[in-house]
């Protein structure tokens, strides 16, 4: 890969860090980047799974102060999260290349749908829960929302950010600062057993992951810093327009 290539790469890392610590989604921004420098689908939501892990895990342990208590309950949820990471992870690494390709508009547009609605989603799930009396606080109940989100993540991962914070803001009572970095660390996690799979099979493009991982690390830092004063719904629409737009794009070139 050329020194453009590689440029272009850590510039799409440093965005995507950014996005993805702030209000997650960094897929919208690293997986065309990644597609655009000759990288299957397939591979390429490989590297941006194992590359943008990093930036995640920094921007949650920068803020750590808001973390949950690490007691019995907050610990088997990650386990079931991590798991659920890790089927889906070994599922796409099953999916027929053919097939997958036709799947990334479908998973491009889901994408930004949930980012959309993001609002909607995290009120409808906090006003479900506490119409049902439940406690918002990190219990097993949580488990079962979820263990799909994470299976979701492993396995392609745009926009399960905003999945992990819709979960997490039920868990917070809807406060934003312990919700988002709690999700920064458990999809830093999700990253990590997806990315023991895949480096365990030999799929990693290094020579792609490597500068985009550097560049994810560099926006991480500085997503953490500025995810409390920059709005998200500003960061929200620029999302939503640019993944609507992918998702034609994307959609003209696999299934026409």
């Amino acid at each position: 890969m050329d020194i453009f290539h590689t440029a272009f790469l850590s510039g799409a890392g440093i965005l995507g860090g950014i996005i993805a610590s702030v209000v997650g989604g960094a897929a919208i921004v690293a997986y065309p980047a990644l597609i655009a420098t000759g990288l299957t689908p397939q591979f390429a939501a490989v590297c941006n799974l194992v590359a943008l892990m990093p930036a995640t895990m920094l921007a949650a342990l920068s803020d750590r102060s808001q973390l949950p208590p690490l007691n019995r309950a907050f610990i088997g949820l990650i386990v079931a999260s991590v798991t659920g990471a890790g089927i889906g992870a070994s599922l796409l690494l099953l999916t027929p290349q053919r097939v997958f390709s036709v799947l990334v508009p479908l998973l491009l547009g889901f994408a930004t749908v949930l980012f959309a609605f993001a609002e909607r989603i995290s009120s409808y799930i906090r006003a479900r829960a506490a119409g049902r009396g439940h406690d918002l606080t990190f219990n097993v109940t949580s488990l079962k929302m979820l263990l799909p989100v994470s299976f979701y993540g492993g396995y392609f991962g745009a926009g399960v950010g905003i999945l992990m914070l819709g979960v997490f803001s039920v868990a917070t009572g809807g406060d934003y600062r312990p919700a988002n970095v709690t999700k920064n660390f458990v999809t830093s996690l999700n990253g990590l057993s997806a990315a023991i799979v895949f480096i365990a099979q030999g799929a990693v493009p290094w020579s792609h992951a490597l500068p985009l991982m550097a560049g994810s690390v560099v926006g991480g830092l500085i997503g953490a810093q500025i995810a409390r004063v920059v709005p998200r719904k500003v960061m929200r629409v620029l999302i939503v327009v640019v993944g609507a737009a992918l998702t034609v794009s994307f959609a003209r070139r696999y299934w026409f």
